[in-house]
């Protein structure tokens, strides 16, 4: 089985670098990229990925209110925010709106983004 993920950051250089390490697993697939949490929204709707990588802070919706109306609408969807922006605030604030994980984009990606993606990877049922 293909693991999904949707990949939704302002930045084109951070969802470019993200592809790359991402599809460095054989086993994974980007497919798709949203530059506001709007468009993240409509492609979880369409593409029905296993997981979306949500930035915080993106124009027209942020990433915290695309993760309540991500989790609204597919509750099976595993969420992870990746942002420069920690804090324990942010961190509950993001559990309550669905997110498995915060993660900062200061930290080295293969240690911690890749990590959970094969955590939650892991948990999926068998195809």
């Amino acid at each position: 089985m293909s693991f999904k993920i949707l990949i939704a950051d302002d930045s084109s250089s951070i969802r470019n670098l993200l592809r790359l390490f991402i599809e460095h697993n054989t086993d994974w697939q980007v497919c798709g990229e949203a530059e506001n949490g709007q468009v993240a929204v409509e492609k979880v709707a369409m593409l029905q990925p296993h997981a979306v990588i949500l930035d915080l802070s993106m124009p027209v919706v942020n990433g915290l209110e695309a993760a309540r109306e991500i989790a609204r609408n597919d509750p099976e969807v595993q969420m992870i925010m990746f942002t420069m922006h920690i804090s324990e605030q942010l961190r509950r604030d993001a559990q309550a709106a669905g997110i498995k994980e915060v993660i900062s984009k200061s930290d080295t990606i293969g240690d911690h983004l890749i990590a959970s993606l094969k955590t939650i990877c892991a948990q999926l049922p068998a195809a």
